[in-house]
């Protein structure tokens, strides 16, 4: 059995639907009994496969009592930064393996890495769309180039847009994350190193598959230097791009904000930019070798689907011991073409994936308008 803590939630609700397609019992957890019940009743009415239970996330003998008897525990209740330590480590002490749909940085620093392996148990972090899938993805198509003949990538860019609402809690991890330390905000990677301010926030008009005029907005996190190490790449750019005035506006002041104050406003902002819209992702990335150009494009149908997807396949993953004992983050572990694999196919697809033609830059210079400097 699986336990899914937050499992009626926005991304705990998908991560459920996925362990059940795949055939596993589910152990479906959180504060609310109501919720928990309606959720069952709502979206797998009559499954007795799927237990319910009441726990708290942040109460170590709750958790503990949780994780009686399950083979893996999977954390989709947020904010990771606030939940994860508990819930890992009570993982840890009852045996049971760990997945957390978030949990950057600083929870990795906590985890002792020792205590997993001699222990023989698996902790997996950043196992969710962002980070998770945004560090998969370009290893994916690194991949793909290679069995193409390119030799090793010296320059990547990736382009990421997720037209989605976001829940408080997703909003809270937001906020977390663009706080945490490192390069963030205009930074890049030069010359194999993390370069603070080396580019500018920009607007563009007729970017291929990002219809409309979006502001791009430069960033470079943790997960990102670790993806360009592991691509060995010389020159990368990670580019958010935002479509809409009011989560533009909203970035630009919740940093003044308390927090609950802030996550309220950025959850009001995106639903006004989303009115009218279908949730979306889309992950573009280019790789360039001399005079070798390969491009793929990821289009998804929302944050929650695409997340709780990938800890579903992060939690099956351990189970067949395709991970090793150990603390890891997701993109470093899990298998790039499976994981797209379990995404793209099946009985309830949430992505698909476009590999243009060799040589084609869709976003070359030329292709592009850029409407100015911010």
């Amino acid at each position: 059995m699986i336990g899914v803590i937050g499992g009626y939630g926005d991304v705990g609700s998908h991560t459920v639907l996925a362990l059940r397609r795949a055939g596993h019992r589910v152990r479906v957890g959180g504060r609310s009994a109501s919720a928990a019940a309606d959720f069952h009743a709502r979206r797998l009415p009559g499954d007795e496969r799927v237990e319910l239970r009441v726990v708290d996330v942040r109460d170590g003998d709750s958790v503990t009592a949780f994780a009686d008897g399950l083979s893996a525990l999977v954390n989709c209740a947020g904010p990771s930064h606030l939940t994860g330590p508990i819930a890992a480590d009570t993982a840890l002490r009852a045996g049971v393996d760990y997945v957390d749909a978030a949990g950057d940085d600083a929870l990795h620093t906590l985890l002792d890495d020792d205590r997993y392996r001699h222990s023989g148990r698996t902790a997996v972090l950043s196992a969710g769309l962002r980070p998770g899938l945004t560090g998969l993805f370009p290893r994916a198509v690194a991949r793909w180039a290679r069995a193409a003949g390119m030799r090793r990538p010296e320059t990547v860019t990736v382009r990421t847009r997720v037209l989605d609402r976001f829940t408080t809690t997703s909003a809270l991890e937001y906020l977390h994350g663009a706080s945490a330390p490192g390069p963030g905000a205009l930074a890049a990677w030069r010359a194999g190193a993390p370069r603070p301010r080396a580019l500018t926030r920009h607007r563009v008009t007729g970017l291929p598959f990002f219809e409309g005029t979006h502001t791009v907005l430069p960033q470079l996190s943790a997960e990102d230097a670790r993806t360009a190490r592991a691509l060995g790449v010389r020159d990368g750019d990670w580019l958010t791009l935002v479509r809409g005035e009011q989560v533009l506006a909203a970035f630009d002041r919740v940093h003044v904000l308390p927090p609950d104050e802030a996550a309220e406003t950025l959850c009001r902002a995106a639903a006004l930019d989303l009115a009218g819209r279908p949730p979306a992702v889309t992950l573009a990335v280019v790789l360039k070798a001399g005079a070798t150009t390969r491009t793929a494009v990821l289009h998804g149908t929302g944050n929650a689907q695409l997340s709780g997807a990938v800890a579903a396949h992060t939690a099956l993953s351990v189970l067949r011991g395709q991970v090793p004992p150990g603390r890891h983050f997701a993109a470093d572990v899990l298998d790039e073409e499976a994981i797209l694999a379990a995404l793209t196919d099946g009985p309830a697809p949430c992505a698909r994936v476009e590999l243009l033609p060799e040589g084609a830059d869709p976003f070359a210079p030329d292709a592009v308008a850029e409407v100015g400097a911010l």
